[in-house]
């Protein structure tokens, strides 16, 4: 089996949370880990912490949800499900997505989500 080894091109990234400031989301405070504003990457990922997460939808990028502390419900088209520490929750682009409750959760959205990509339902 091959193993596709990085060229000496490849950026390698090390990021530590307690040294990312904290800003404002639609959905909590996030600290971007990695972005594709500072880092041009593919994907991004960033820790939010989510105190009810206003409802809105990406048209391009879909989002994985893994939620390190805390409980609540996120809710995906209209329909609520618990989540709470250890759930995954993968959010296809166009569903209509927010969350009730308070939780910190590890965000991964593919490809990059930028401010052009979030859309509020009317």
């Amino acid at each position: 089996m091959s193993q596709k080894i990085p060229d000496s091109n490849t950026k390698l990234l090390l990021r530590h949370e307690d040294e990312i400031k904290k800003e404002p989301s639609t959905c909590g405070y996030r600290q971007r880990l990695i972005s594709q504003e500072d880092d041009n990457v593919a994907a991004w990922a960033h820790t939010v912490e989510i105190d009810g997460a206003k409802p809105h939808y990406h048209k391009l990028a879909t989002e994985l949800y893994y939620v390190l502390e805390g409980e609540g419900q996120i809710v995906l088209d209209g329909k609520e499900k618990e989540v709470r520490k250890g759930s995954m929750v993968h959010i296809p682009p166009g569903v209509v997505h927010g969350a009730v409750g308070k939780m910190k959760v590890l965000v991964i959205g593919i490809p990059d989500i930028d401010d052009s990509d979030v859309y509020y339902p009317s």
